[in-house]
């Protein structure tokens, strides 16, 4: 998971801890931060406004070092939105890390305005995705073809913001082909 300040804080926690939950083990790094040095979320409210509210989240506290991890190493990439995908798509090392994702055809989740790192990156050409409204023409401009909701498109999926995680995480997961075994709920007495 890359991340960084001010990433939306429900984006980066709840596909990190859901990830977890189900087995999967998530390295979550920033450029220019070590492991356990922390980022500053935020939390993005639509209250019917033109646009979101935004106030201060927590602090996440990242595993390790950008410099320290290898995509070659990793299956899947998730890369969450917020105000952080501004700023993060002007690290080349980031750029990179995505591009190899796309190359190999691995699993890549991205949501919100992750899609702004992509585009910088130049792998969006000729996919079917969603983003957050704001960005819908920078992702056009990319090259690929705007959805209006939560789409598996080949290695990519993308959802527009954090209300989408239940089906986002879901068509996440099925991409990663993880299997979820549980017994039926048992009946609740009247």
């Amino acid at each position: 998971m890359i991340a960084g300040d001010f990433g939306e804080d429900y984006e980066i926690m709840v596909p990190y801890q859901a990830l977890q939950a189900v087995g999967h083990e998530v390295h979550a790094v920033c450029p220019e931060r070590e492991g356990g040095e922390s980022i500053k979320t935020a939390i993005h409210d639509f209250r019917g406004d033109q646009t979101y509210l935004e106030t201060r989240g927590h602090d996440f506290e990242l595993t390790h070092g950008f410099d320290e991890v290898d995509p070659t190493d990793y299956d899947a990439l998730v890369v969450p939105g917020g105000r952080a995908p501004e700023y993060l798509r002007g690290y080349e090392e980031v750029l990179d890390a995505v591009r190899h994702f796309f190359e190999a055809d691995k699993p890549v989740a991205s949501i919100c305005h992750g899609p702004q790192i992509l585009a910088a990156a130049g792998v969006l050409d000729g996919y079917e995705m969603t983003a957050y409204p704001a960005v819908k023409a920078e992702v056009e401009a990319a090259g690929c073809s705007w959805v209006d909701g939560v789409t598996t498109d080949g290695n990519l999926v993308t959802g527009q913001a954090w209300p989408d995680h239940p089906e986002w995480i879901a068509q996440f997961l099925d991409l990663l082909g993880t299997e979820i075994d549980h017994e039926q709920p048992a009946a609740t007495a009247d």
